[in-house]
């Protein structure tokens, strides 16, 4: 399957799986979606037979309360089978809300307090360097995760040990909870931010546009990590999600479960 089809099929897992456990952050998993789509469909090197290949790429989604969109990735991967998505946050499910790697195969690392997941990424990437092997090291944050000073840290780690096996891709929506990224901790130019940093910077002006993110995550330069700002909009693929505060926590019932599920389906056929 390609990385659009892929995407619509994680926003349909997601959004199911949210609207029966009554979950949250559905909006965070459409933000995502694209490019967990191209990072698994085209960039990744992994066997979904064989999770633990030494040589595999490793990918963290340090916003890890996204992790639905991890789940459903590797269900459609055929990591594990995609029945299990039914057990999605039920008592005693090694699914839980926000992204685990306790008995899931294909998922490195488990997060949920923001800035972990880039820092563990950005050491993997160090391990690889000091093993000679050949994996490369991905990593999703959020924009809003970036007020984490953790983030800050690791971003000067990186470009001290030349970490060019490191892809940070931001997901730049502009919001995070129920605020507005720009009223809670503005950091204005996040690019430039990163490019003072010693990173080489990618700036993608759609984040969700999969050929700009395809040809972002190919470039890389020696000797410097590489950090994608990836503009994305939060809900999307959802008329009613997109940009709306309201959805970080709220799980779609009813018409709403009902409406989202007919627009994801009309992309399918408008593909």
């Amino acid at each position: 399957m390609d990385s659009y089809e892929l995407a619509i099929r994680i926003r349909e897992d997601a959004m199911t799986m949210v609207h029966e456990h009554h979950a949250s952050h559905i909006a965070a998993a459409l933000s995502v979606a694209d490019m967990m789509a191209v990072l698994y469909a085209d960039i990744l090197h992994i066997d979904p037979q064989n999770p633990e290949l030494p040589e595999r790429d490793r990918f963290i989604l340090s916003k890890g309360h996204a992790g639905i969109a991890v789940y459903a990735a590797l269900a459609e991967m055929g990591f594990f089978p995609r029945s299990e998505l039914s057990k999605y946050y039920t008592d005693g499910s090694v699914y839980s809300g926000h992204v685990s790697h306790k008995e899931v195969p294909g998922v490195e690392f488990s997060t949920g307090s923001l800035g972990h997941g880039a820092s563990v990424a950005a050491g993997m990437a160090l391990a690889a360097k000091r093993a000679v092997s050949p994996y490369r090291v991905y990593v999703i944050v959020g924009d809003g995760e970036c007020d984490e000073g953790t983030i800050w840290e690791m971003a000067l780690f990186a470009r001290q040990q030349k970490l060019d096996n490191l892809t940070v891709l931001v997901d730049h929506n502009g919001m995070q909870a129920l605020g507005w990224c720009k009223d809670i901790a503005d950091l204005q130019d996040l690019p430039t931010k990163w490019r003072a940093f010693g990173w080489h910077v990618i700036d993608v002006k759609d984040g969700n546009d999969h050929s700009q993110l395809r040809m972002a995550l190919h470039e890389s330069v020696s000797g410097m990590p590489t950090c994608i700002i990836a503009n994305t909009i939060k809900g999307k693929g959802v008329s009613f999600m997109e940009n709306k505060l309201l959805w970080h926590y709220r799980d779609p019932q009813g018409e709403d479960y009902e409406r989202a599920m007919r627009e994801l389906g009309a992309a399918r056929h408008a593909k």
